[in-house]
């Protein structure tokens, strides 16, 4: 990831602060300077619209947030690999619940600017998902071909996907005393066949 510039980052981190308790549309680029602590030449400077500020504030943050992915599957495969990725999607939504809430409020507005850039970040982050759980999986069954396993994968890493970014949305708000491991086996628990 390039380097970000000072200014860049307070701009960055005040925009994602103000989307997060008063969403997107809710926040002006006159309340992002001003909690950036920076003119407001200075934030047109680095982005010319409030689209192309939250479009790089989502490429970064989910950029990451995929990045992350990767790193915590590494060589781990299926079952192995879905608890860590869980896991590891719980930390990053504890050190950032700012960026789990945006990401919750934009991640079905079809209608922003930036839509085509998020909906690429987060076929990243699903696509680690989607490959631990096909190796989970095992081969392909009697009479499915490998394109309907794979779909069938994408689907379920949406689900689990979706269900940690709002379990750990709900453990923050509802019970933040409680124990992440504690939240991430309730979290598996519902993804064992029963």
């Amino acid at each position: 990831m390039a380097r970000t510039s000072t200014t860049k980052r307070q701009i960055l981190d005040a925009a994602l602060e103000l989307a997060a308790t008063k969403g997107i549309t809710g926040t002006t680029m006159d309340e992002v300077a001003e909690r950036a602590g920076v003119a407001k030449g200075s934030l047109y400077y680095n982005f010319s619209s409030k689209d192309l500020l939250f479009e790089a504030l989502l490429k970064e943050r989910v950029g990451a947030l995929a990045e992350s992915l990767r790193r915590a599957k590494g060589e781990r495969r299926g079952q192995e690999a879905i608890e860590a990725l869980v896991a590891e999607l719980l930390d990053v939504i504890a050190a950032n619940s700012a960026l789990a809430k945006l990401m919750a409020a934009e991640i079905f507005r079809t209608d922003r600017a930036w839509q085509e850039t998020l909906f690429a970040l987060r076929h990243e982050a699903l696509a680690v998902f989607a490959e631990a759980i096909a190796e989970a999986s095992g081969p392909a069954g009697a009479g499915r071909t490998d394109a309907s396993a794979a779909a069938a994968a994408g689907l379920r890493a949406s689900a689990v996907f979706g269900a940690v970014l709002m379990a750990g949305l709900e453990w923050l708000v509802f019970e933040p005393d409680r124990d992440r491991a504690e939240v991430a086996a309730a979290i598996l628990a519902t993804l064992r066949p029963a």
